[in-house]
């Protein structure tokens, strides 16, 4: 034997796996659980617990453990025996309400009463409340502490009729069963008792339950305590009472917390000491008293509690009472803030940005990384200050933000409509970017038809596009005459411009130029066009479209039938050309096309012929065609295909489609 298996860890190791191995139906198990109950390792302890309530003889197992209650001298059996107890249920509620009504050891009794608090029954109230009037002070406390976890009204009102008791460690049991119940006395009641030293904590706990006004004001006094445990429970509190109002609803607790908070000498380093601290109910408190005291100095730390998921709601809450010097100074620090603090102070950027922030926020797109630029861009936009302009159409060229920057823009021109037309025009003088010619267009409208005009003649092919294609949005008749003369341009980018702006118009006459587009040399145009055909609904072109579908260009002939399906215009003909396509992309889009098509009623015979296909997706698919468009004809069918189906995934769709038709 090894010195590790001989080692008192080793040893409890084996005794902790023979109980895990033990069969709780096997004879003997309950002793053998029972004796494991006495061991001195708490971990074996607790494995014997646990299998006790696996034991079938639930009856013969609760009547074991009342009797290893009674052993004294046993302490660790007894907390076992408690434990497995209070896992039992039901079944182990008779037994322990005689205990605590009838046992001649105060001991037992006081064990009955936390076990009953802990299973949680109401059935036991009544027991309960009897033990209030229990000769020994532990039992009553004990019944007391079980009436808070699970009681009623009864429990409440008796809770409530402790507090006046002379004996002090009965009104903390009855302070702390109240808190627990959420049921809140009277409140002169509880004012009178948070003068209490020892129930001050547990007083104030409970004042948290209240609306905000005078309790408020005691709360927030009591951070004014050398003691700190005080002034975490003054914490909870404020946080208890703050939870249960709206955004709109807190201005009365913050008023009355400002006022008395503002008073306290060294209360901000106090609350930046709790922000910081691993109670998630005391950070949530800090939160309130840091948003009341709008000190911006507190910004940093508040979005550092940001780690903890839940309260991410009152962190945004707080960092917009902490008012423009806390955006500042946030926006500082936000090269040191943790990931999560960065991530959620870049949210409240957005809200908090006012007319003064470009330049730290524009500082900030120096070194960020590209989630926290793209935030940036929008709190840009959202300054509404002129500012904001210029670094928004330079960020045009960044292929990466120019769709934000484009929207960011848009609303800098509600504000500034001639200033931001100004830089735009600029730009494209400039020639910073071809971006800015699609938001000079779309901002600018009639007025920029020259300009648009002009650069349609560019020299580079990349403003040439730009400027057709924007065109297109300001004006369907400039916008078909630039598109028209752009299909000629030898550059297959330009003309792709004038096929997505024909695409966009519509009508008659761009599905005529939208012909010339389907013969284009080159392959591009060709798939634009194809696009922008079915984007315009030109059902003058579905012949041409028809003839792409036996295209030896997969990629082309997937398209033709899509566009068909866009346009209604997809029959059973074309969908046999497209089913035999080599290409398993062409046969999968045909499938999906089989519900809209005007041969719908062929549709479950071309999905049953392709059932064997060679292809596992393409069998999937036609698996699912056939389970949605429900005829139970199919049936005998798919059960064939499944009987003689290898592939996982295409039984898996087989039997989904059999089970479907079948109305399993």
């Amino acid at each position: 034997m090894s010195d590790t298996v001989r080692s008192p860890a080793g040893q409890e190791e084996a005794r902790y796996r023979a109980l895990q191995a033990v069969d709780p139906r096997a004879p003997g198990a309950l002793e053998t659980f029972t004796t494991g109950l006495h061991d001195e390792s708490w971990r074996v302890r607790h494995a014997a617990a646990e299998g006790l309530r696996r034991v079938p003889d639930a009856k013969g197992v609760t009547s074991r453990l009342i009797s290893v209650l009674g052993e004294r001298g046993e302490t660790g059996a007894r907390n076992a025996a408690a434990e497995a107890l209070a896992g039992m249920g039901p079944v182990a509620m008779p037994p322990l309400v005689q205990l605590l009504g009838g046992h001649e050891d105060p001991d037992q009794r006081k064990l009955a009463a936390d076990i009953l608090g802990q299973l949680g029954h109401p059935e036991a109230e009544d027991v309960l409340l009897r033990a209030l009037s229990d000769d020994d002070l532990n039992v009553r406390v004990a019944a007391a502490e079980a009436l808070g976890r699970m009681g009623g009204d009864a429990a409440a009102r008796a809770l409530e009729g402790l507090l006046d008791t002379p004996t002090p460690l009965l009104r903390l049991a009855a302070l702390e069963g109240l808190a627990s119940l959420k049921r809140a006395p009277p409140l002169e009641r509880v004012m009178a008792l948070v003068e209490d030293a020892g129930l001050q904590r547990s007083a104030l706990r409970l004042l948290g339950l209240y609306a905000p006004g005078v309790s408020t004001e005691r709360i927030c006094r009591a951070l004014a305590s050398p003691v700190r445990s005080v002034r975490e429970a003054a914490l909870v509190a404020l946080g208890t009472q703050a939870s249960g109002l709206g955004p709109y609803e807190r201005e009365e607790l913050d008023t009355v917390a400002r006022s008395v908070l503002g008073g306290i000498p060294g209360v901000t380093e106090r609350v930046a000491q709790a922000l910081d601290g691993e109670d998630v109910q005391v950070r949530a408190g800090a939160l309130v008293a840091a948003g009341a005291l709008g000190e911006a100095s507190l910004a940093v730390p508040v979005a550092e509690v940001a780690r903890e998921d839940r309260l991410l709601r009152e962190v945004l809450f707080t960092l917009g009472q902490l008012g423009p010097e806390g955006r500042r100074r946030l926006l500082g620090s936000m090269g040191t803030l943790s990931l999560p603090a960065r991530t959620v102070a870049a949210e409240a950027l957005v809200l908090l940005v006012d007319a003064t922030s470009v330049p730290e926020l524009c500082a900030l797109l120096e070194w960020a990384e590209d989630d926290l630029r793209a935030v940036v861009v929008r709190a840009l936009g959202r300054t509404r200050s002129v500012e904001a302009l210029a670094p928004l159409v330079e960020l045009l060229a960044d292929p990466s933000l120019s769709g934000i920057a484009a929207r960011a823009l848009e609303q800098l021109t509600v504000a500034h409509p001639l200033a931001a037309l100004t830089a735009l025009e600029a730009a494209v003088e400039q020639r910073t970017t071809p971006a800015a010619v699609a938001v000079l267009g779309r901002l600018g409208g009639a007025r920029v038809l020259p300009v648009l005009r002009r650069l349609a003649r560019d020299e580079e092919a990349l403003w040439r596009a730009a400027a057709v294609e924007a065109a297109g949005r300001v004006d369907g008749e400039a916008g078909l005459e630039l598109a028209r003369g752009a299909l000629a341009d030898e550059s297959p980018k330009v003309r792709i411009a004038a096929v997505r702006s024909l695409g966009q118009q519509g009508g008659r006459e761009a599905a005529t130029f939208l012909g010339l587009a389907l013969k284009d040399e080159d392959r591009g145009v060709r798939v634009a066009a194809v696009e922008a055909v079915g984007a315009a609904g030109a059902k003058e072109r579905s012949a041409d479209l028809e003839a792409l579908i036996r295209h030896g260009d997969g990629a082309l002939a997937m398209l033709a039938v899509r566009a068909l399906t866009k346009l209604g215009t997809v029959g059973a003909g074309v969908l046999w050309d497209a089913l035999s396509h080599p290409d398993a992309e062409v046969v999968k889009a045909a499938l999906a096309a089989l519900s809209s098509a005007e041969a719908s009623a062929d549709g479950a015979a071309l999905a049953v012929s392709l059932l064997g296909h060679p292809r596992w997706d393409v069998r999937v698919a036609a698996a699912r065609v056939l389970g949605g468009l429900g005829r139970p004809e199919c049936l005998p069918a798919l059960e064939q295909a499944l009987a003689a189906e290898q592939d996982p995934l295409a039984r898996l769709a087989l039997m989904d489609a059999v089970a479907r038709l079948s109305g399993r």
